[in-house]
């Protein structure tokens, strides 16, 4: 069954994705989506004066400010409707998942299964709404207080009715981005919120790499370097797809019945666990929870609180504090979103249902330990690839002045998110091959059966 899987898989091409009506209309839909978001990245948010709003993020774009940016597809330094992107939505699931570990009533909902997913997806947007609100206050004080030397503040007309448009207008730019994140995995190719930042990501690639061969140009690095730069860059992509393509396979037994007179069963399959099973999640959850704090000090620092500014300056690109907090969160919620995604006990028990045993070990609660063993000792390995991918590049950024998208962080992004796309798109064109195949047996079964 596996072989004619992969044998149908090879033969998947371009023909067949001009026969999968469906698939198409998926991809238009996700496509359109993107573009659509992509267009709003330059609605600018109203009384921002945009000139004055580059000269202010040229001035902080060497910190967090520049990588939340990066997440945003540029939307922050134009401060467009979309300047929050979909982090306070990322934020707000980080907070849920975190609850339901600790709230029987939550934990309740989790069991209920697509009613109670249904009710914790709709707390998640009350929280998403509350969190975005939050930090588009913060971000409208934060630009009243922004001047340029000789030139003027950012805020064309600073008040309470400034502070209100900003609160509603990024608010409603998260919210429609949240749902038109919804609307892609629903009706498109992929996971949404995960393509909304790869496209951010992707738009502003080609400006990376022409600044990058401006610095060249101008002296500030070498030709040597940008070469093993971007040698390094595709070395780190190898490294992604091979980890990421890595897997543990546990050998799964299913014993031999007697059904009637013929022996059923026997068989044999394996389980894959994969070395990171987290995927691109813990790197993205990790921004989000530093970006909170980090973007409200960096838009203060030098006008606030002596603290605001030592926080900005403890936060930056290569400094230790930041590294440690980054790479701390980054382990935490592999392991973290590792425990939720696979549920050795869960697993154990559907063996114990269906007859499967693992050689060995006894079914029940020695399968689960077995399991929880495997999948830590993998996650360790797993947990240590993602902080290394991200925090490797934190050096090139702070030493060397490396864009911020020839960093971990946005490789593991824009990597994992379109092997997870493609592997969809694969899903689709086998289901509608298998279709084809349906189809045509049972045309052929009616020809036999009028002969």
């Amino acid at each position: 069954m596996a072989s004619a899987a992969e044998q149908l898989a090879s033969n998947i091409n371009i023909g067949a994705l001009a026969k999968a009506s469906e698939l198409k209309k998926r991809i238009w839909f996700t496509l359109g989506a993107l573009i659509i978001y992509r267009l709003g990245t330059f609605i600018p948010t109203p009384g921002i004066d945009p000139v004055i709003m580059q000269d202010v993020f040229q001035q902080n774009a060497g910190g967090i400010i520049g990588m939340f940016d990066m997440l945003a597809g540029g939307a922050l330094s134009r401060m467009s409707i979309f300047a929050l992107n979909i982090m306070p939505y990322i934020s707000a699931a980080i907070i849920m998942q975190l609850l339901q570990e600790v709230s029987p009533e939550l934990k309740t909902l989790k069991k209920e299964g697509e009613a109670g997913r249904r009710k914790i997806n709709q707390y998640t947007r009350y929280g998403t709404v509350f969190l975005a609100a939050i930090q588009s206050y913060a971000i409208a004080v934060g630009l009243e207080g922004m001047t340029v030397q000789g030139v003027g503040s950012a805020v064309i007309d600073p008040g309470l009715f400034f502070r209100a448009v900003t609160v509603i207008t990024l608010t409603g730019g998260t919210v429609f981005l949240m749902w038109l994140g919804e609307q892609i995995t629903a009706r498109g190719v992929g996971n949404g919120i995960s393509l909304i930042i790869f496209a951010g990501i992707v738009a502003n690639l080609p400006a990376a790499v022409a600044q990058t061969l401006e610095l060249g140009r101008t002296g500030a690095m070498s030709t040597g370097f940008i070469l093993m730069l971007f040698i390094a860059a595709i070395s780190v992509i190898a490294f992604i797809v091979f980890i990421e393509r890595a897997q543990r396979r546990v050998l799964v037994q299913y014993p031999k019945r007697q059904m009637g007179n013929r022996m059923m069963g026997g068989d044999s399959s394996h389980m894959p666990l994969k070395l990171n099973t987290s995927g691109v999640i813990p790197p993205i959850f990790a921004s989000a929870l530093l970006l909170m704090p980090a973007t409200i000090a960096g838009f203060t620092a030098g006008s606030g609180p002596e603290w605001v500014t030592t926080v900005s300056t403890l936060l930056g690109h290569g400094q230790p504090l930041y590294m440690i907090i980054y790479a701390a969160l980054i382990l935490f919620f592999a392991f973290f979103y590792t425990a939720i995604m696979f549920n050795p006990q869960d697993v154990s028990e559907n063996l114990r249902k269906h007859g499967g045993f693992i050689p060995g070990i006894r079914p029940g609660k020695n399968t689960a330990d077995y399991l929880d063993y495997v999948l830590t000792r993998i996650t360790v390995i797993g947990a240590i690839y993602l902080a290394a991918v991200c925090l490797l590049p934190e050096f090139l950024i702070a030493n060397y002045s490396v864009p911020f998208y020839f960093g971990g962080t946005s490789l593991l992004i824009v990597v994992t998110v379109m092997m997870d796309t493609v592997a969809q798109v694969h899903s689709h064109l086998l289901a509608h091959q298998y279709e084809g195949l349906v189809k045509r047996t049972k045309f052929r079964g009616r020809k036999v059966m009028r002969k």
